[in-house]
């Protein structure tokens, strides 16, 4: 393992291991399973630091440790697979090992800040020194309250302070889809659509245990919802 005090120590770090794993095996990108970054440093802050490596050809997988809550939604839109909060939890620690594996076995063909599609993200919730990792599969819904969101689950509610905007444009290949300015739904959880009044809500239920929610659709994501949940899956009997 190896350290560096500042970002531009870090950065020259980085690319001799780099440089020198192209010499031993062309085409080899192997020679740094991850970068760990703080985001107070010397010089360049880890979010800039992030952002020059972004701009590899083939870019390290980025891990943010830091004491700072509030900087997610950057770490994540500069490509970071995980981000941990201080002081550091074992099983935390663990947990964004195996996303730093699955990051490096699909080999980060995703666009950058965007997720593999196949691995599950986990969102860590701080709340009373409590951290609690939600799953984005137990999502059902996501609520936007202000400049945070809402996650609604199974066993309850979560906020986390990122934009359900920004949650909309990570999780749409996890076939999440917005369907009114306050809400984001899982697809794979809606029970139904139905018509009130003019408008239109979308039946969903978090668990087989929990009662049915029906949220309201917008005009404008009516369509696409039932392109989505209704018209592609009878096209697809049909052409049977």
């Amino acid at each position: 393992m190896l350290t560096a005090g500042d970002a531009t120590t870090a950065l020259r770090v980085i690319k001799d291991r780099l440089r020198m794993a192209a010499e031993w095996t062309p085409g080899a990108a192997g020679a740094i399973d991850a970068v760990f970054l703080d985001i107070n440093m010397p010089g360049l802050d880890g979010l800039e630091l992030a952002g020059v490596l972004a701009a590899f050809a083939t870019p390290p997988v980025v891990v943010f440790v830091t004491a700072h809550d509030d900087r997610a939604v950057d770490a994540f839109d500069l490509g970071a697979v995980d981000y941990l909060l201080k002081p550091l939890r074992a099983e935390r620690l663990t947990e964004s090992v195996r996303r730093i594996r699955a990051a490096r076995r699909i080999g980060r063909v995703t666009e950058p800040g965007q997720p593999e599609p196949d691995a599950d993200e986990v969102i860590p919730v701080e709340l009373g020194g409590v951290t609690t990792l939600v799953h984005r599969s137990d999502v059902a819904w996501v609520e936007a309250d202000g400049d945070y969101a809402r996650l609604h689950t199974a066993t309850g509610s979560h906020l986390v302070r990122i934009p359900i905007s920004a949650l909309e444009s990570r999780w749409q290949a996890a076939g999440f889809l917005r369907v009114h300015r306050s809400y984001l739904v899982a697809l794979p959880l809606v029970t139904g659509i139905r018509s009130v009044g003019t408008g239109t809500v979308v039946c969903l239920r978090a668990g087989e245990d929990t009662p049915v929610v029906e949220l309201p659709v917008s005009r404008r994501h009516t369509r696409e919802l039932k392109d989505r949940l209704v018209r592609a899956p009878r096209q697809q009997w049909t052409s049977r």
